[in-house]
């Protein structure tokens, strides 16, 4: 709860305080899908799992609420690598909460082996990043949400560097998120 409020805290100030470092970053675009994270968990565990899946639900909302600390203190702005530093470790995040949920299914989802968990993970991955360079691109070419300034070199950049980041959350979440580890019935 407290990732949840500290996500609405930081796009409460993005969206009021006049911070040079917010200009041109689309945060009035961005806070709805934003706000989003906070609300996915949420919405599929009223149906569907007891106890309460924290563990991913911290970890889908930590990704954002990073993206949108790093713009409020202009991270982005001073550090060149910023961008592709935290499309690292937020794929981490973002596929070890994929972990963490479907381990929480038990059954089928968590019987697979751990080659194959790891797999389905990366994959998972991959194909979030290529979904969110997509929603991008279409950001950049139609100028919504203030528009972005993409490059060849950045989106590739961000498919690699995102996708290496979903092996190593999917690794992670397979070795300390899985069936055999004490996590999962924390998570």
């Amino acid at each position: 709860m407290a990732m949840k409020a500290a996500l609405a805290l930081a796009f409460v100030v993005a969206l009021t305080v006049p911070l040079d470092q917010l200009e041109g970053k689309g945060m009035a675009f961005r806070f709805p899908l934003f706000m989003l994270s906070a609300a996915i968990v949420p919405l599929a565990w009223r149906r569907r799992f007891r106890p309460y899946p924290a563990t991913a639900d911290v970890l889908v909302v930590a990704p954002f609420l990073l993206d949108t600390l790093g713009n409020l203190v202009g991270l982005y702005d001073a550090y060149d690598a910023t961008d592709d530093v935290l499309h690292t470790i937020n794929w981490i995040l973002l596929v070890a909460a994929f972990h963490a949920w479907r381990y929480r299914r038990g059954g089928s989802a968590a019987a697979m082996s751990s080659r194959d968990a790891w797999l389905l993970g990366a994959g998972i991955g991959a194909l979030a990043i290529v979904g969110w360079e997509i929603a991008e691109w279409i950001v950049a070419e139609t100028g919504a949400g203030g528009g972005l300034a993409l490059t060849y070199g950045d989106t590739v950049g961000d498919l690699a560097l995102s996708t290496a980041g979903g092996m190593i959350g999917s690794w992670l979440g397979v070795r300390y998120l899985g069936a055999s580890s004490t996590c999962t019935g924390q998570s």
